[in-house]
C-alpha cells in the first residue's frame, strides 16, 4: 500500500505559522497526496495547548476541509502527538478501564466516537478516518510514531525535557521500559498543558502559548544570549538541575548538538520500547532526517534506521537567512512503498512564505 506520512501541522497554532492556513499550501499538499492510498498523520494535526478547542477547529477549518479532500475514500489515520495528545484521552481512559496492555498499536475507529475524535471523524467526512496510538506498524519492518517519547531522554535543557524528567521521578522513580511507562510521565503533563488551554483567557494564552517553542529556537539558534536555566547561565543551570537527580542534561546547546541530542533520545526510545523494525520514523522535532546530500544515517543499537517527518509549521527563526535552503523548511511528506526504505519529499519547495505567515 502506498503510504503518505505527515507530521506537526499544528492547525490552529496562536501564532499564525501553521502553514496549511494559506490556500496555495493547501492546494500542494492535495496534489501532492493525490497518489496515495493511505495518509498518516504522525502527530500535532492540531496545536490544543495553545487556545480552546471550538478556536482551534474554527481556525484550522479550511487546512481540515483541504485534508477531507486529499483524503476522500482514503484510509486516513491520526496518531496524536504531545500537542495534540487529547484526540486520544477517552480511548486511553478506555483502556484503563478495561485493563488493556497499551502495546505499541491500538486502533480504534474515530466515527462515532465521543468527544474530540467523533467531531474530527465529522469535519474530515469522507475519508476512512481512524486513530492510532501510540504508534502503528506500516509495514512488518516498519514502525511510525510521533516521537514525543524523546522529550523523557533529552540531554538538552529545554522546557518539556525539564519538566518530564521532574515527572518522572514523581510517577515512575525508573527508566521507562514500556508504552506504559512513558504515558505515566507524559500524560500527566499534556492533560495539565490542555486543561490551561481550555481555561485560560486569550490574552493569558497569547502570552505563554509559544513559551516553550520560544525556549527551543533560541536554543536551536546556538547563541544563547540571554538563555538561562531559573535565571542562572546554561553551564550553572545544568550543574544544579543534574545535581538535584534531573536529566542527566548537557550544557552544549549547539545546533549540531539539539540535532544529536533528538536523534539518540529517539534511539535510547526505540531501544526502551523494543520496537523490532529496521525503520522507525518519528516527528516531533521538526527537522526532517536524513535529507539527501546533506545527511548520513542514523541507527539505533539494535540496528534500526531513523527517519524523521519534518513539519508544516514555518519555524521563523530556525530557517532565518536560509529560506527555502533551510533544513526546517516546511512542507515535508514522507512515501513509503511496499518495498524499500522511506523516502522524504518537499511539496513546498520554492514557495515564498514569509509575507502569508504571521510573524510570532
Amino acid at each position: 500500500m502506498r503510504t503518505a506520512l505527515l507530521s506537526d501541522l499544528h492547525l490552529g497554532a496562536v501564532s499564525g505559522r501553521d502553514v496549511l492556513r494559506l490556500p496555495e499550501p493547501r492546494e500542494r499538499l492535495v496534489g501532492a497526496l493525490e497518489g496515495a492510498e493511505r495518509v498518516v498523520v504522525l502527530g500535532d494535526l492540531l496545536e490544543l495547548r495553545e487556545q480552546p478547542v471550538a478556536r482551534v477547529l474554527e481556525t484550522a477549518s479550511p487546512a481540515l476541509k483541504a485534508l477531507r479532500e486529499a483524503c476522500r475514500d482514503k484510509e486516513l489515520i491520526v496518531v496524536p502527538g504531545n500537542h495534540d495528545h487529547h484526540l486520544a484521552e477517552a480511548f486511553l481512559d478506555r483502556l484503563r478501564l478495561e485493563d488493556q496492555d497499551l502495546g505499541l498499536e491500538q486502533r480504534t475507529e474515530a466515527s462515532g466516537h465521543p468527544g474530540l475524535l467523533g467531531r474530527l471523524a465529522e469535519t474530515l467526512a469522507g475519508a476512512e478516518l481512524s486513530l492510532s496510538y501510540p504508534g502503528m506498524w506500516l509495514r512488518d519492518d516498519v514502525y511510525a510514531t510521533h516521537g514525543h517519547q524523546v522529550d523523557v531522554h533529552m540531554t538538552v535543557p529545554r522546557p518539556e525535557a525539564i519538566m518530564a524528567s521532574a515527572m518522572r521521578r514523581v510517577t515512575l522513580r525508573r527508566a521507562p521500559s514500556s508504552p506504559a511507562d512513558y504515558e505515566a510521565i507524559l500524560d500527566p503533563l499534556y492533560s495539565l498543558f490542555h486543561g490551561i488551554a481550555q481555561a485560560s483567557s486569550q490574552t493569558a494564552l497569547e502570552r505563554t502559548g509559544g513559551a516553550s517553542r520560544k525556549a527551543w529556537r533560541l536554543l536551536e539558534r546556538g547563541g544563547l544570549g540571554g538563555f538561562a536555566v531559573g535565571r542562572m547561565g546554561v553551564p550553572a543551570g545544568v550543574l544544579a538541575l543534574n545535581a538535584a537527580g534531573f536529566g542527566p542534561f548537557r550544557s552544549e546547546v549547539t545546533g549540531a548538538e539539539l540535532r544529536e541530542s533528538g536523534l539518540r533520545a529517539m534511539s535510547e526510545a526505540v531501544e526502551a520500547l523494543d520496537v523490532r523494525a529496521q525503520h522507525v520514523l518519528f516527528g516531533h522535532t521538526h527537522r526532517p532526517w536524513p535529507l539527501p546530500g546533506r545527511d548520513g544515517e542514523w541507527r539505533t543499537p539494535s540496528g534500526a534506521l531513523l527517519h524523521n517527518t519534518g513539519s508544516w509549521y514555518h519555524e521563523g527563526s530556525l530557517i532565518a537567512a536560509d529560506g527555502p535552503s533551510s533544513p526546517y523548511w516546511p512542507g515535508t511528506v514522507t512515501w513509503l512503498e511496499a518495498s524499500g526504505p522511506p523516502r522524504l519529499e518537499n511539496v513546498l519547495e520554492g514557495l515564498v512564505l514569509d509575507r502569508g505567515v504571521t510573524p510570532p
